[in-house]
């Protein structure tokens, strides 16, 4: 079994908290694949869906499997569990259904190796691997949509395999033979590492801060702070003054952050690109020699790293130069990339508060249905006034989330500009929720914040 050609799906990990060559292969593809179909279907009126909380369940379960969940945990989660009942607990059948198809198609598509060289027993093998720990993913995402954790299990599990990748790459063990003789993969490790086996200190110092090829101290420390900045913008914010319509002195105030549409935009870029990635390597694969193939993109596999990476067409220069060096030798495809990640984080954070029901409209009705009003403002006018910020909001934090994503991979922050925002909005998401929580109970929280 090899994983060693390139990975046709690297540009695609990030969003789906996938790792090669791992029980986490499938990451959260089928819980996505699985909720967009049934989106699909209940959008196209295909199946109908009421809003009582029987027809709700139907729907995010589509139907309980009792026995398969039962059966589960006594194989690979040997716990006992005495209030989560997890036998009870519904998972979807379309996301089993797609968690088998995916693995199915992994394994035979030659992903792990030429089937017929492995074998159909280590085939079977795999898939099962695959599949078991795809439906442990769902049932994780099960519970936490029934309460018994923060969040959702989605943003979970990728800030979850953001945050591994960065601690992996500042503290891996494992070792490689760089030509220079051996070297540790972790740039902290290796700094240590450095120090100890070269008798040119300076120069042992300089390697560990700005190697090539593998994660250096400048990478880490860049990771830092663009984590801090994206830390530094979630504060930012304008609170509008309201009023409850039916009560005299009761006041509140609305909060219109900075980031209005959170990562909603880095997420749907990231996404768009991603595809038009694993298309176009796909279509090279095959057609290499077509023009119009060649004008969406040609590929080359990057020594050491597993992974394809554009070299000419439009893929090229909607991809993210690697180095700071290569911005100073192609200034074209820099400020093509800049351009490009600007506008379109603007564009996906506008159009997203429209077919979110978080637009100006839609959050005048929401007050007004919970009778509340701006101060100095009657219910006509409330729109008008939340005009005047919602939409700026939404396309200047698009504008700021692109920026902040440009910058990180500029510095070469470990983790992706994407990955990194990600992982930052999410904690940052999972902090607010916790806060909430303790101070409606009255916790050690409410006394700080």
């Amino acid at each position: 079994m090899s994983t060693d050609s390139a990975d046709p799906f690297y540009w695609l990990r990030v969003i789906l908290a996938s790792n090669r060559g791992t029980l986490m292969e499938l990451g959260i593809s089928p819980i996505v694949t699985s909720g967009l179909i049934m989106q699909l279907l209940a959008g196209a009126k295909i199946i109908e869906v009421g809003d009582t909380p029987k027809d709700r369940a139907l729907f995010n379960g589509a139907q309980k499997c009792k026995r398969i969940i039962s059966f589960l945990p006594r194989i690979v989660m040997p716990l006992k569990f005495s209030t989560l009942r997890i036998e009870s607990r519904p998972i979807s059948v379309f996301g089993m259904v797609i968690t088998v198809g995916q693995a199915i198609v992994y394994v035979m598509s030659g992903l792990y190796g030429d089937p017929s060289e492995i074998g159909a027993g280590i085939c079977l093998l795999i898939v099962v691997q695959l599949v078991i720990a795809g439906l442990i993913v769902l049932l994780l995402d099960e519970l936490l949509q029934k309460g018994y954790g923060l969040g959702s299990g989605i943003s979970l599990f990728i800030a979850t395999n953001i945050c591994e990748t960065i601690v992996w790459k500042a503290f891996s063990p494992a070792t490689m033979n760089t030509g220079r003789g051996t070297e540790f993969e972790g740039a902290v490790i290796a700094l240590f590492h450095l120090l100890a086996t070269r008798t040119d200190k300076v120069r042992a110092l300089r390697e560990a801060f700005y190697r090539n090829n593998l994660p250096n101290l400048m990478n880490l420390m860049a990771t830092f702070v663009v984590f801090g900045v994206v830390i530094y913008f979630q504060g930012f914010r304008v609170d509008l003054p309201i009023k409850s319509a039916r009560y005299r002195g009761q006041y509140s105030s609305y909060p219109i952050k900075l980031f209005y549409t959170s990562n909603i935009p880095i997420i749907l870029q990231s996404a768009l690109v991603s595809n038009l990635y694993v298309i176009s390597q796909m279509l090279a694969a095959k057609f290499g020699g077509n023009f119009l193939v060649n004008l969406l993109g040609t590929w080359s596999d990057a020594s050491g790293s597993y992974r394809s990476y554009p070299t000419g067409g439009i893929c090229y220069y909607l991809s993210p130069p690697d180095t700071l060096s290569h911005v100073l030798e192609d200034p074209i495809h820099c400020v093509i990339y800049i351009i490009f990640m600007l506008g379109s984080c603007a564009f996906f954070s506008k159009t997203w508060i429209d077919v979110s029901g978080s637009s100006a409209k839609d959050v005048a009705k929401q007050l007004k249905e919970q009778q509340m009003v701006m101060r100095g403002h009657r219910e006509k006018s409330m729109i008008h006034e939340l005009n005047r910020y919602i939409p700026t909001a939404a396309a200047f934090g698009g504008l700021c989330i692109g920026a902040l994503s440009v910058t990180a991979d500029f510095m070469g922050a470990i983790g992706s500009g994407t990955g990194i925002l990600l992982a930052v909005t999410i904690i940052y998401q999972y902090f607010e929720i916790f806060v909430k929580e303790q101070q409606e109970m009255g916790g050690m929280a409410a006394m700080f914040f």
